[in-house]
């Protein structure tokens, strides 16, 4: 295996950063919250937060489609905890995401096959939970919890 996508990241003023990620997109705000940043992009525990939950998001639309089913939209919300670790400092305790499908479970007929299996085809969140305990649910269109 070879190196994979990277970025370059660039100090713009105290907790300010501008992530560069080449020609994909424009460079993309961070900064801490206050009272330590000005709060003018997300922070490092979003970054995490939203590549765990797309992650299992694109996961879950790759399961469907091993299937040719159409969730009729995926969609997730998702947060981390924050704890002190026993030096006293800030960590990730854990994080949860809540993934909604558009359809209830009923329209798809595999749905079994892919709760199954969806989690283990996700790259971050599989390589996160060797540090950080990542908790998924699943619901339907309906608002049905499934997992």
């Amino acid at each position: 295996m070879g190196r994979g996508p990277g970025i370059r990241i660039t100090q713009e003023a105290a907790y300010r950063f501008t992530v560069d990620f080449g020609d994909l997109i424009a460079g993309l705000v961070v900064d801490e919250a206050p009272p330590a940043g000005e709060g003018l992009g997300p922070c490092p525990e979003q970054l995490l937060v939203a590549a765990v939950s797309n992650c299992l998001c694109a996961s879950m639309v790759f399961a469907l489609g091993k299937f040719r089913q159409e969730a009729g939209g995926v969609a997730a919300d998702a947060h981390c905890r924050i704890v002190r670790n026993a030096e006293g400092r800030l960590r990730i305790g854990g994080i949860e995401v809540a993934i909604a499908l558009g359809q209830p479970a009923e329209t798809l007929p595999r749905l079994d096959r892919v709760l199954e299996q969806f989690e283990r085809f996700c790259t971050v969140s599989q390589s996160v939970e060797a540090g950080i305990p990542v908790a998924v649910t699943v619901q339907d269109g309906t608002g049905r919890r499934l997992r």
